[in-house]
Order: C-alpha cells, then structure tokens, then sequence
C-alpha cells in the first residue's frame, strides 16, 4: 500500500473501511489486469447482443451505474435481472449469447446463485464480481474477478461497493479500448484518496436533522444517488430517496417544502446544464440543496476532485460522501456499523 492511499482511522469502522477505499482499488486494477484484457478479447469476439446484471443492495446499485456506463461507453443495452424469476416463479430465461454480469460482496446469496446457474445453463456468459473468491458464486462464473477489498465487517458496504464500480470500469475499459477510459482508471487511486481528505461538513447539520429527504443524480451519477440513499437509510435512519433528476418534476416534486433537504451528484457530462438548472429551481422552491459538482466554492456546493473523467467522478464522490455519512449518523447519535435490524449477509431466497 502506498503513502498516498492509506487509510486514515476515523471513530467508526464504516469510515476506517472507506479509507481502505483507494488502496483496494489499486489491488484490483493491478491483480485483475490480465484477466480483463483476456476477458476483453473474448467479449470482443463474442458481441453479446446484451447485457444482463444481476445483483442486491448496494452492489444492485453498483449494477445501475454499470448499465449507464455499458450504454455509454460500448452501446450495448443492459438489463437488470430480477432474481425472484429464477428463484421464486423458476422461470429459465432465454439468454444464449448474452453477458451475464453477477455482482456482490459475499457470493453467497441464495436467489443470486439460483439466477446465475439458470443464466448458465441458458447459455449465457457469466462474469462475477464478487470480494469472496472462493464463494459458491465464483465457482459459476466463466470468469471471477475478485474485488481486493479484503475483510469487510462494517455492516454497511462501503470499500467493496466502491471496488466493484472500479471492476465495472475496468472490464468497460478492457473492452472498449478507450484509452481517455483506461489513463483515467489508471489515476483512479490517487484521485480516491483525495476524494476521501474532501470536506463535506456543511451538508452535516442540515441532513442529520431531516427525517425526509431526497437523493439526486442523472446517468452516470444515478448509481451513487442510489447508494447515497440507502446508507442514510442504514446509518443514520433517515429516510432518503433516490431519484433521477430527470424525473423529479414526474411527481416527487409534489413532496417539497421550504428546508426539505437534497442531496444531488454532478458528473461533467452531457447531464450536467439539466442539472445546473434543475438545482436553480430546487433553490428557487426553498429545498436546503447541496450538490457535489466542480466549480467555485460557493454555499451548498460540496467540493470534488476536479478534472475526472465523467464516467470516474461517480467513484470518487460516492469516497466522499461516505464520510459525510459517517459524520451524520455520529450527529444523530448512531453506531453507523450497527444498523437495527441488518446483517452483513442477506440470505435472500
């Protein structure tokens, strides 16, 4: 590990695993660096029509910023998989010829493994991302690229839910060839690591004290609106919601009063002047809105690391945003690494 991607200890173990963020990343890209580029050639060879992903929690929010990033970088559709198909109607798909993507931190899910095998045996390819490699889910992979974050114990995934954006990322690059893409990733660590020294204080005292509040994103950022949302959620028992900003004004809009509290994230791309705008009405109808987004410091805008690739920015706001997460729950008086009612593995059926 090197200086520049150590963790910093913080109070709870959820921020202590953020900081080893930056340094997991780096092990995945160098690890799985040979495995992408042959995975790369034999996807090139294949040309799956489409994508499927298949995933829960935060790594089914790490499958939604693939989907952007899939369409985006290689034009290929993606799907989401749901798993209850396989493992509750027993429905077997029709899947010859598609890439299959299954992503989670353990490997170990009931209905994920149900939906995988049936992927399988419908001729589909199977890719999985997953943190245990010697999990019942690596073994029904075609391919397994494990995610390097190593033990995770906080309740709520954080490092591994970051490493599996940057495995999404790495395979898009492999494939795609893009070379702005592969010199991005490659300064993806370091660009972690500063993300995770950014300050988002300002957004602490108004969201710790909201009981409602919305999550905001658009394309590539919509993934880590997702996740934003479920880890208040989870830490601090605030009821957040994600939404697309593109569709706020399709009712959800109906909910603000003056001080409801908005989260938004702001890739540089082709979402960003809806955004700019969208945040000018918020502003205007009296939300407390605070947007990560480049520019001047100026009174709700939360700082980023400047100049990233569009489709990388994602990956370093969600570093930032877990510590501001960890600042709220400490705020309402919560153990962010022991949610009521959760446990690490989820056995769903």
């Amino acid at each position: 590990m090197t200086s520049d991607t150590a963790p910093h200890r913080s109070g709870s173990q959820m921020a202590f695993e953020t900081g080893e963020a930056p340094a997991a990343v780096a092990r995945l890209l160098d690890t799985n660096m040979s495995a992408c580029l042959e995975l790369g050639k034999r996807l090139e060879k294949l040309q799956p029509p489409v994508i499927v992903t298949c995933a829960r929690g935060s790594s089914d929010h790490a499958a939604t910023y693939g989907k952007y990033l899939f369409e985006t970088q290689l034009g290929i559709p993606v799907s989401s998989f749901a798993p209850s198909v396989s493992s509750v109607y027993h429905t077997q798909p029709r899947l010859k010829g598609a890439l299959f993507v299954a992503i989670s931190q353990s490997g170990r899910s009931p209905d994920l493994l149900k939906s995988t095998e049936a992927a399988r045996d419908a001729g589909a390819m199977i890719v999985a991302l997953v943190n245990d490699t010697k999990s019942p889910l690596a073994d029904l992979a075609d391919v397994c690229l494990g995610l390097q974050a190593g033990p995770e114990t906080s309740v709520a995934a954080t490092k591994s839910f970051i490493a599996s954006l940057a495995g999404l990322l790495q395979i898009t690059a492999c494939w795609s060839r893009d070379e702005k893409l592969s010199g991005a990733l490659a300064h993806l660590p370091n660009q972690l690591a500063k993300a995770a020294d950014l300050d988002w204080s300002e957004a602490v005292n108004t969201i710790s004290e909201a009981r409602n509040m919305f999550t905001l994103g658009r394309g590539l950022g919509y993934g880590v609106a997702q996740e934003a949302a479920l880890k208040f959620k989870e830490t601090s028992m605030i009821h957040a919601e994600p939404f697309s900003s593109a569709e706020l004004a399709h009712g959800p809009m109906a909910l603000l009063r003056m001080g409801f509290p908005i989260l938004m994230f702001s890739q540089n791309d082709g979402t960003r002047p809806g955004i700019v705008e969208l945040a000018t009405a918020l502003r205007e109808k009296g939300a407390d809105l605070f947007v990560a987004e480049e520019g001047d410091a100026a009174p709700g805008r939360l700082p980023v690391v400047a100049d990233m690739h569009p489709a990388v920015a994602p990956l370093a706001m969600i570093q930032s945003f877990y510590r501001l997460a960890d600042k709220v729950a400490a705020a309402r008086g919560l153990d962010p690494d022991t949610p009521r009612h959760l446990k690490k593995v989820t056995e769903t059926l």
